[in-house]
């Protein structure tokens, strides 16, 4: 008995300390480790001009009066100065800084504190606005400690992290917290994956450093939610995808990203199922751009792009991502899922900022024939409604004028899309959409699957499914 119970403590405290060992323990303080950084983080001011007319009149003329442009010329140029904080970091001994874009845009003049009392006045070497990056050079022949990147990817959630920075223009203040969550899209940039984070970060802390515990930089802290202040919920970039822009900048001083020249949306559950695939993933090519990489490598609308250059896509929104940040003219493999088996395409990637957004307009149309079995009204596409929508040319379809409140499609297509496929079947008539609804009705599946344009003029799949 003595022998088990002997064994049994043995047990627990080797799982204890085994439990203790593969775990990161409360740090007892922060001061060792902030006092190694501070030296690196670095206090922004900025000074822009901004100019506007002074009104001599004591009344304003009404919006589209021909008095408002006769008199205009009389009005006062007035200049005044508006001022901004933010933070950064050193990463280079030379003087190399980063911060946010928003911190230093439009400003006349830049001033880096650093250390507490030494101010340097800055030039920029490139910024990125869709990634809200910016990277400074100090004018200066002094050296200067640096910090490093660490390995973002290996961030946990639940890992300790202290930002650094310069809130509210008091200068170095350090904070500390916990990785909150990771893979963050809050809708502020084109590129999102942040890393949230409960460290205290307010106004004056963007373009800080957020650092793990080995004092490696792993964020730059670009955002809070909440207009008055920290509420605990802070976001970082994360420093991989930040160091991919940051050396472009340094050496190019522009970016450089990768494009493939589709437009792609999530893959649902209804779209999965018509589709045979194990489950929703991927990303689903709604419109291939004429010309575009992906358009000469022979991906194709409705095509699901599963892998690109040997990284599984499991969501719509990791695709951009990391199409962005693949060489420019490199050859990559993509493997798709079409027709219910998977095939793969090569395909030799083009540059983002050299390429042409596609072209949006509004029209809206009269209606024309009820189909009773979706309760909606359409019409037929015409030379005209293709002209003025901007759509390609030979573009057939069914433009949707009404939609009824108990219609299938009420939650997922609005007025004005146009039906240019059903179940991946070009849809030229009236006829045609009626012919394939009758025929899902009749299956057991239920489910249709549509390609529209929408009211942006953009193409999108929607699977909606039947009563």
């Amino acid at each position: 008995m003595k022998t088990l119970k002997t064994f049994i403590i043995s047990f627990f405290l080797t799982l204890s300390i085994s439990t203790n060992s593969n775990s990161n323990s409360v740090p007892a303080s922060f001061a060792d480790l902030a006092e190694r950084l501070m030296p690196s983080v670095v206090n922004i001011s900025t000074t822009t001009t901004v100019v506007s007319n002074q009104n001599p009149f004591p009344f304003q003329f009404p919006p589209g009066s021909p008095f408002e442009d006769m008199f205009k010329e009389f009005g006062t140029p007035q200049e005044r100065k508006s001022s901004a904080l933010g933070s950064g970091f050193i990463i280079d001994k030379k003087g190399i800084v980063i911060t946010n874009n928003h911190v230093i845009q439009d400003a006349d003049d830049i001033i880096v504190r650093v250390d507490g009392d030494k101010e340097f006045k800055a030039d920029v070497i490139g910024t990125d606005p869709l990634s809200d990056i910016a990277v400074l050079q100090l004018n200066t022949n002094e050296t200067f400690t640096p910090v490093k990147f660490g390995d973002s990817d290996k961030a946990r959630i639940g890992d300790w992290v202290i930002a650094i920075g310069n809130p509210f223009g008091l200068g170095g203040t350090v904070t500390s917290g916990i990785i909150s969550a990771r893979n963050r899209s809050i809708g502020l940039s084109r590129y999102e994956d942040y890393i949230q984070t409960d460290a205290s970060i307010n106004s004056g802390n963007s373009g800080g450093p957020l650092f793990n515990m080995q004092g490696d930089v792993i964020g730059i802290n670009t955002a809070i939610l909440g207009r008055s202040g920290s509420i605990g919920i802070g976001f970082s970039i994360p420093s991989n995808s930040a160091k991919v822009v940051i050396d472009q900048l340094i050496k190019f001083g522009e970016t450089k990203r990768g494009w493939l020249g589709v437009r792609i949306q999530d893959v649902t559950k209804e779209i999965a199922e018509i589709e045979e695939l194990d489950k929703p993933r991927g990303a689903l090519v709604a419109s291939v751009a004429e010309g575009s990489p992906s358009d000469k490598a022979g991906i194709e609308a409705g095509d699901i792009i599963l892998e690109f250059n040997g990284k599984e896509i499991k969501e719509m929104k990791q695709l951009p991502i990391i199409v962005a940040q693949t060489e420019v003219g490199k050859n990559v493999e993509v493997k798709i899922w079409r027709n219910k088996k998977e095939i793969s395409k090569k395909v030799k990637l083009g540059r983002l900022e050299t390429s042409e957004d596609f072209k949006v307009t509004k029209k809206a149309t009269p209606k024309d024939t009820i189909v009773e079995d979706l309760k909606i009204t359409v019409k037929s596409l015409t030379d005209e409604d293709i002209k003025t929508r901007n759509l390609p040319e030979g573009t057939t379809g069914l433009v949707i004028t009404k939609i009824e409140n108990d219609s299938p499609l009420i939650n997922s297509i609005r007025v004005n899309s146009i039906i240019v496929e059903a179940q991946k079947r070009k849809i030229k008539t009236i006829g045609d959409l009626k012919q394939v609804v009758k025929q899902v009705l009749r299956s057991n599946q239920k489910t249709i699957l549509f390609a529209i344009y929408n009211n942006e003029n953009q193409r999108r799949y929607i699977g909606v499914k039947l009563d």
